[in-house]
């Protein structure tokens, strides 16, 4: 019943049986067979077929507003059943920002896997924002991710963004004070992977003031390190997030330009499913993090104020 049940809101939700398959790992006729024999048991058509896609009947959308958590907190509690017994093991599906995660959660890794052999890392570096559910996610780190029914948003550290350059492309110029002398120079900006526009968020300072950073676009990349080496090899001044930022502004590579300002992102969020029937290799990464974030200092080190 269970399968049954997981082919039916996997189907309403992708819409076909053939993406509902690519999602559980089963051919799209096993996910039909499924859906069919459901309809059986309960004794009502939940969809209208037709040969592009599958819609829900009247019955079909309340039995899925129904079921949709039920299925969720039966899935979570099995998954705790199945993590050994209290014991902190299995494949541990987290997805994270690339530089992020290689800067900062990476070198972690050792420590961690110290406390829990039994768990298999399956780390996703990638820029991109996740589908947690819909990809099968035990737990995320970044920021906007759409909060789905059961996902609980745990705030790590804020997402400032700051203007970075190499001291060489500096001293080569007249002394950066106010946002406004920003149009004099070339600018590296960053376009979202998602949307491909360039965000244009406002500057701000302590008084909270607003500025635009209004620089000539010398070039665009999409992805912030790339941003941040263009930035070392003097080609301009790059607006970048402070995690990205922080191993060349700490080493010296870069340093920050207009000090005094910089972007509101929002914040930095451990994303994981709703704390009931949580699995042991869920909470002991959550736990974890939380702990590393207190003990190195990354919400104080992230802030750009």
């Amino acid at each position: 019943m269970l399968g049954h049940l997981e082919c039916f809101v996997s189907s309403a939700e992708n819409g076909s049986f053939s993406a509902a398959g690519r999602k559980l790992g089963i051919s799209p006729a096993a996910v039909g067979k499924n859906v069919t024999k459901l309809e059986t048991l309960v004794g009502v058509r939940l969809f209208q077929r037709n040969t592009r896609k599958l819609i829900l009947t009247e019955a079909g959308e309340r039995f899925l507003q129904e079921v949709s958590g039920g299925l969720q907190t039966i899935q979570c509690a099995l998954k705790g059943l199945s993590s050994g017994g209290g014991v902190a093991a299995g494949t541990l599906k987290i997805s994270m920002g690339t530089a992020f995660g290689l800067h900062f959660v990476l070198p972690m890794l050792p420590d961690f896997l110290a406390r829990y052999p039994a768990i298999v890392p399956d780390w996703h570096f990638d820029n991109r924002q996740v589908d947690l559910i819909g990809d099968h996610f035990d737990a995320a780190i970044g920021g906007g991710i759409e909060l789905a029914q059961g996902m609980i948003a745990r705030e790590l550290a804020p997402a400032h963004g700051v203007l970075v350059a190499s001291a060489q492309y500096l001293r080569n110029r007249p002394p950066l004070q106010q946002p406004e002398q920003l149009a004099e120079h070339a600018g590296i900006f960053i376009r979202s992977p998602q949307t491909g526009r360039v965000r244009n968020l406002p500057l701000r300072n302590a008084q909270n003031e607003q500025r635009a950073p209004a620089m000539a676009m010398k070039m665009t990349v999409n992805e912030p390190d790339a941003a941040a080496r263009a930035a070392e090899m003097g080609l301009g001044i790059a607006l970048i997030g402070m995690p990205n930022a922080l191993p060349y502004l700490e080493s010296g590579r870069l340093v920050r330009v207009l000090p005094g300002w910089y972007v509101d992102r929002g914040s930095v969020y451990l994303y994981f499913p709703t704390t009931k029937f949580l699995p042991t290799k869920t909470r002991a990464f959550v736990d974890y993090i939380t702990e590393q974030f207190r003990l190195q200092r990354l919400a104080t080190r992230f802030d750009a104020r």
